[in-house]
Order: structure tokens, then C-alpha cells, then sequence
């Protein structure tokens, strides 16, 4: 009876494995002329489109991506979201986990697919290049495998994104030159279409035909570099299914908030009055006085055999609605009979309160001159007041890799340098609390620990809404809330039983979230505010996590063609 149970299991190991695929794809990067808003922009682009290409995989699959870089700066691509299981040579962030492809070379990433199902998405993770190279990732269920939901008539992925009339590089180049804000966007975007409400688009816009009756699951992604996006469909309910590729409680809801790196499905049932109908996406800018886009892209909903009549507008929160965008974020439960599920770890082997926000730096402009910032200065951001610079001699992977010191130090602190009233705006321009500096401190963890981190936003230099995202792990949103985060009474109110898991949070606006993970796979991972604005002004941090006791926990060599500093 021993051995035929264990046959049993061999053969449905065999059987799962063999459902399994090498998905193979070619990355050609290069410049390429397209016509948004009345004028031609160069932008940098993968195989002639914007957005790139749609990769759909199954769970189990094994990605292969060759990239080749034909465009005149250095690239590499993000898998956002992707575990990267053992294969952090593949997560793409420059000098974090590999050096950048330099124009004319090219690299190829390999990694498993692996406990994950659902939308993720794709990027370059180098300056501001991924305003233009980004696409979807879709990972569906292995055959005779279903979603834990009715079966869609049919899917499509909604990528938001943001453009500008401009080199999106130079315009990186000017703000970290001058020590100011960047210039802001000139449209949003659906699938990379500004839509009607912009000049020069009407005949270009984003239109999704559906089926009365029929269901359909909405993969919606923000692409978008510096803004979070309200999204709804005119006179349309949407249930949320998923979020960041992890199942959720049905979730019912007019509106979705989506914060750049956040992935949702939603499922839209075509059962209202047959006729056309705007989606549309406008921003949710928590930052009070800071310069946005207060603009709307737009797409059509077209119900089969309708005539073309003016599409119904939806009526979209307004720019500063943080209580409908709360609402929505605190709502979403995990799914805990999904397959992947894992019960939320108990007991925390490290703390962390770890403070997000902005501060400024010294100018050091030639010639004795100001810089565009507050005061004069250069702004900055920080966790913890430690401002992060990136490494550009060796990736800080490969020093992990190849015990090199010099690249990063191991001296993160686990809480702030000083304790103060984070949240209270009398601080904002507080000398004494405003001014960082810049350093490569990481935090080192041990192999499978479990790892608690206090999120605190605070009000240095205007309180906003960060959405924060941890490479290499999805965590637990064990609670969030506003002000500052009071242990005694906050950790009450932690969901140990079903908490929203996913790899992108957006910390509310002056408030505070709670995540947890287990650091169950060796390496170097990011931790940083998805705003790209603020990525390279220092709003990062990364978790070293050392190998296990087994060569199956244990991170193995880069592959052959690893990109060289």
C-alpha cells in the first residue's frame, strides 16, 4: 500500500510537470517615431509597439526572454511582481541585481514561473525608460486547472500609462541637474492611447467590444511612472478577483484605485442598455499644491451592434478623494481557499519601523549656486533618513554572490534616527529633521525569516500616499491607517486571518501600513515608492537575504551571459 502511494505521487508530480512549458520570447529595444497629441515623438520602445508585447504564460512555465538592446541607453527589464525563485540574476533592477545592458548588447532572462497566477507585468527598470517599455505578463492556471471564478467569456489586459511630449530621459536629467520637481506629463493613457478628451486622438482611441449578457475579466495594470489612477466604467459594477496576481475575495465596487506597480482583475458583466460607454482613468494626487496632470484618458466600452452615439461619461472621484481611494484599499481580502495560498506566518523574527518620505540634500552646484528645491537645496527622499544611492562598480547581487565588499553595507537601521511627530505638518520644513544624506545601507536577514515592517509616511515636505514595492516576495497587509502608528492600539487591528497579499501598497496619505513576509529566497531585493520621481531621489531600501543550509536554498552562479559594470 507504502509503495503504491508512493507511485501515486510520483505520478502526479510527472503529470504536473509535464503541463509545464519553456515559453520562449525576443526583446528587440530600439528608438521609434509614433504620433500622440498632435506631434511625432521618438520614444524607446520593445518590437515596435507601445505597450510591448503581451507575454502569457501558464503557471509552471519557464520564461525565456532575449533581450536585445538596440536603443542608445543602457536597459534592463523588471518582471514585476515574479519571485524569481533562485533566479535573482533575472530580476532586472540596474546595480541592484545585475549591471545595465549596454546599447548593442544583449541578455537573456530565464526564470520559472512558480505558486503564481494572474496579471504581473513587465519594464525596464532603468531611469524613466519603462514611461514607454512596459507590457503585460498574464499568468494563467495550468491546463485542467481554473480560476477559483466563473470562466470569462473572454480577457483583456488594460494597461494605464503616461505620457510625455518629451524625452522622458531629458526630462529626468533636467529635474536631478536642477535639484527640482520634473516636469509633469502632458496625457494618461489606456493601452497606450491618450484617448478623445485629448487633442489629435478621437480616431485613436482604446475600444473594447463586448457581448450583452457575456462576463469578461479586465487585467488592469498602471504602467504609469509618477501617478496613482482612479478607473471606471460608465454605469458598470466591477468585481475585484485579484490583486497583483493573488486571488481576493469578490470584491464589488464602481470604482478601482491602481497605484503605479499594482496589477487588479476585475470581472465586468456587459448587462447594461446596449450601447457605448467611456472607461476612463484620471489621477489620485495626494500631495497638496504639487503640480499633476489633471487630465482623464479614455477608452469605449461598445456593446455589440450599436450604433455610434455619444459614449455615457462616468462621474470619476475627484483628484484628492483619499476616502474613497482608503475605501477601496482596505476592503480587499485575501482569497484563502485559493491553491496558493499560505496561512500568515505567527511569529516575527524581525521588526522594522521604517519611516517614507521626502527631505532635501546639499545642492553642490557649481559655481556656489541654488539648486530649484525648497530653500535652495536639492530634494531628496529617504527611509529611515537614509537617502539610497545606487552602486555603479559591481551589481550589489554580485557582490552578495562574491563576498566583495565596498558595495553596500549591511547597517539599515531598524528604526529612525530620531522619534518625532511624523505625521504632523509643523514639521514640514523642520531643519533639523528635513536633511539627509546619501548612502548603500541595506538590511541583512536570515534565510526564511519572518520579517515585520512598520510603514510610516510623514509629512516632510507635504504628506502624500507611497505606494511601496518589495521585489522578490509578495507579503501581508496586516492593517493601515492614518497618523501615526501606535503599537499599543494599531496591532489590535492587524487581519492575521485573511489579509490582502500582494507586492505593491499603496501607505496611506499621512497614515501608516503594516506588511509581513517570509524572506524565503536568497539574494538581494529592492525595496522602494513606485513613483519613478522619487526612485532616484533615494525612496529605497533592499533586503539582503542570506542563503540556506542547502544547495537547494542556496542562490547559484549568474548565467554566462550576466552583463558586465
Amino acid at each position: 500500500m507504502a509503495s503504491s502511494l508512493v507511485f501515486l505521487a510520483w505520478a502526479l508530480a510527472l503529470l504536473g510537470s509535464s503541463s509545464a512549458a519553456i515559453v520562449e520570447h525576443s526583446f528587440h529595444v530600439h528608438n521609434l517615431t509614433v504620433n500622440r497629441l498632435c506631434r511625432n515623438q521618438v520614444i524607446t520602445a520593445v518590437n515596435g509597439s507601445l505597450p510591448g508585447p503581451t507575454l502569457r504564460v501558464h503557471e509552471g512555465d519557464t520564461l525565456v526572454v532575449h533581450v536585445n538592446n538596440n536603443s542608445p541607453y543602457n536597459l534592463t527589464i523588471h518582471w514585476h511582481g515574479i519571485f524569481q525563485l533562485l533566479s535573482a540574476w533575472a530580476d532586472g533592477p540596474e546595480y541592484a541585481t545585475q549591471c545595465p545592458i549596454p546599447p548593442g548588447q544583449s541578455y537573456t532572462y530565464r526564470f520559472n514561473i512558480t505558486r503564481q497566477e494572474g496579471t504581473l507585468w513587465w519594464h525596464a527598470h532603468v531611469q524613466w525608460l519603462r514611461a514607454t517599455v512596459y507590457g503585460a505578463l498574464v499568468i494563467r492556471p495550468r491546463s485542467a486547472h481554473s480560476y477559483p471564478f466563473p470562466k470569462p467569456h473572454r480577457e483583456f489586459p488594460i494597461l494605464l500609462g503616461e505620457w510625455w511630449n518629451a524625452n522622458v530621459i531629458d526630462v529626468e536629467n533636467e529635474a536631478l541637474a536642477t535639484g527640482g520637481a520634473p516636469n509633469i506629463s502632458d496625457a494618461y493613457t489606456i493601452n497606450g492611447r491618450p484617448g478623445d478628451l485629448y487633442p489629435c486622438s478621437s480616431n485613436d482611441t482604446f475600444r473594447l467590444k463586448v457581448v450583452h449578457g457575456k462576463t469578461y475579466l479586465l487585467r488592469i495594470i498602471n504602467a504609469a511612472l509618477n501617478n496613482q489612477l482612479f478607473f471606471k466604467i460608465a454605469n458598470h459594477n466591477l468585481t475585484v478577483v485579484a490583486v497583483d496576481a493573488s486571488y481576493t475575495n469578490p470584491y464589488v465596487t464602481d470604482v478601482v484605485l491602481v497605484a503605479p506597480g499594482q496589477t487588479t482583475d476585475v470581472l465586468l458583466t456587459a448587462d447594461q442598455t446596449p450601447s457605448r460607454y467611456y472607461m476612463a482613468a484620471r489621477a489620485y494626487a495626494s500631495l497638496a499644491g504639487a503640480s499633476f496632470a489633471n487630465t482623464t484618458t479614455t477608452g469605449i466600452l461598445v456593446y455589440n451592434g450599436t450604433s455610434p452615439t455619444p459614449p455615457t461619461m462616468p462621474i470619476l472621484p475627484t483628484f484628492n478623494d483619499t476616502t474613497t481611494a482608503h475605501k477601496f484599499n482596505s476592503n480587499l481580502t485575501a482569497l484563502v481557499t485559493s491553491k496558493f495560498w499560505i496561512p500568515i506566518p505567527r511569529v516575527v523574527d524581525e521588526r522594522m519601523f521604517v519611516t517614507v518620505g521626502l527631505g532635501l540634500s546639499a545642492c553642490n552646484a557649481p559655481g556656489n549656486t541654488t539648486c530649484l528645491g525648497p530653500l535652495g537645496m536639492k530634494l531628496a527622499a529617504s527611509m529611515n533618513n537614509a537617502s539610497f544611492q545606487f552602486p555603479t562598480k559591481l551589481s550589489m547581487l554580485e557582490a552578495f554572490f562574491r563576498n566583495v565588499d565596498g558595495i553596500y553595507t549591511t547597517n539599515f537601521p531598524d528604526n529612525p534616527p530620531v522619534q518625532f511627530d511624523y505625521t504632523n505638518a509643523t514639521n514640514s520644513f523642520n531643519a533639523a529633521l528635513i536633511n539627509t544624506t546619501k548612502s548603500t545601507k541595506v538590511k541583512k536577514v536570515k534565510f526564511n525569516a519572518t520579517v515585520e515592517v512598520v510603514l510610516q509616511n510623514t509629512a516632510l515636505l507635504g504628506v502624500e500616499n507611497h505606494p511601496i514595492h518589495l521585489h522578490g516576495f509578495n507579503f501581508y497587509v496586516l492593517a493601515q491607517g492614518f497618523g501615526n502608528y501606535n503599537p499599543t492600539i494599531d496591532s489590535n487591528k492587524f487581519n492575521l486571518v485573511d489579509a490582502q497579499e500582494r507586492n505593491t501598497i499603496g501607505v496611506p496619505v499621512g497614515g501608516w501600513a503594516v506588511i509581513r513576509f517570509r524572506a524565503n529566497n536568497p539574494g538581494v531585493w529592492l525595496m522602494h515608492c513606485h513613483l519613478d520621481l522619487h526612485l532616484p531621489l533615494g525612496l529605497t531600501t533592499a533586503f539582503v537575504v542570506e542563503n540556506g543550509p542547502t544547495p537547494s536554498t542556496t542562490l547559484p552562479p549568474p548565467p554566462p551571459d550576466f552583463p558586465k559594470c
